[in-house]
C-alpha cells in the first residue's frame, strides 16, 4: 500500500498538470470547433452555388485527411511559410477545423430537418433571412443537432490525446512519461479515470442543455427505451 500511496503521491502533480493543458485543448478546440461548424453548416445550406460550393470543399477536406496529419501541418509546416504557432495554438487550430468540418454537417443536416412548413411559413411572413433563421429555424434545428454535437465534443476530448504527438504535456504523454517511474497501472489507470471523468461531465452538461431546448420548443424529452435509443442514434456519423 506504501508502495502505491508513493506512486500515487508521485503522479498527481504531473498529471494535474496534463489535465490543465488537456482542458485547454478540449475547451478552445470546442469553442473553435462549434464556430465552424456553425459558418460551414450555413454555407453549405445556402441555396446559392458561389457559396455552397466553397463551404463543401473546406468541409470534405478537413474531414477527408488526418487529424494527425493536420497537426503535423501545422506545427512543423506552418514555420517553414512564416507562422509560428506554439504546440497549443496547433493543437487547437486542428482539433477545431477537423471537428468543426464534421459539426458542420451536424448542423447542415438539423437545419434542413426543420419542417419545411417552417419555411415556408418565414417566406409567407416576409422575414428576412436573419431574422428567420434566428427567430424560427434556428431554435428548432439547435434542439435537433445538441445530441450529434454532444457525441462530436466527446470524440474531440479523445481526439486531444494525439497531440502529445507535437510536444503538448497533455494527459496522455504524461501518462507515457510517467508508466517508467509510477508504473502502467497507475499511470494508464489515471489516465482513463480522467478523461472518463471530463467526458461524464460534458456529456451530462449537453445533455441538460439539450432536455432545455425541447421544453422552450414545447418538446417533452424522451424517456425510457425512447431515450436509449435516442443517445444510440446520436452516437451515429
Amino acid at each position: 500500500m506504501d508502495g502505491l500511496a508513493d506512486q500515487l503521491s508521485l503522479a498527481a502533480p504531473r498529471f494535474l498538470d496534463g489535465l490543465v493543458v488537456t482542458l485547454q485543448l478540449g475547451l478552445g478546440g470546442a469553442v473553435l470547433a462549434f464556430v465552424i461548424a456553425v459558418a460551414l453548416g450555413l454555407l453549405t445550406l445556402s441555396e446559392h452555388l458561389w457559396l455552397r460550393a466553397p463551404g463543401r470543399i473546406v468541409v470534405e477536406f478537413f474531414r477527408g485527411t488526418s487529424l494527425v496529419v493536420q497537426l503535423f501541418f501545422f506545427f512543423f509546416v506552418m514555420p517553414q511559410i512564416g507562422i509560428d504557432l506554439e504546440p497549443l495554438q496547433a493543437g487547437i487550430l486542428a482539433l477545431g477545423l477537423n471537428y468543426g468540418a464534421y459539426g458542420a454537417e451536424v448542423v447542415r443536416g438539423s437545419l434542413a430537418a426543420v419542417p419545411k412548413a417552417q419555411w415556408e411559413a418565414t417566406v409567407a411572413l416576409s422575414m428576412n433571412p436573419v431574422h428567420r433563421m434566428v427567430r424560427i429555424i434556428w431554435p428548432q434545428g439547435w434542439a435537433l443537432m445538441l445530441p450529434g454535437l454532444n457525441n462530436l465534443l466527446v470524440m474531440l476530448v479523445k481526439g486531444t490525446a494525439l497531440a502529445s504527438f507535437i510536444f503538448l504535456h497533455d494527459i496522455t504523454f504524461v501518462a507515457d512519461d510517467l508508466r517508467r517511474t509510477a508504473g502502467k497501472l497507475v499511470a494508464f489507470g489515471i489516465a482513463f479515470a480522467l478523461y472518463y471523468l471530463i467526458n461524464s461531465l460534458l456529456s451530462g452538461g449537453l445533455r441538460i442543455l439539450e432536455r432545455h431546448a425541447q421544453r422552450k420548443l414545447g418538446l417533452k424529452p424522451p424517456t425510457g427505451r425512447a431515450a436509449k435509443r435516442a443517445e444510440a442514434l446520436a452516437g451515429v456519423n
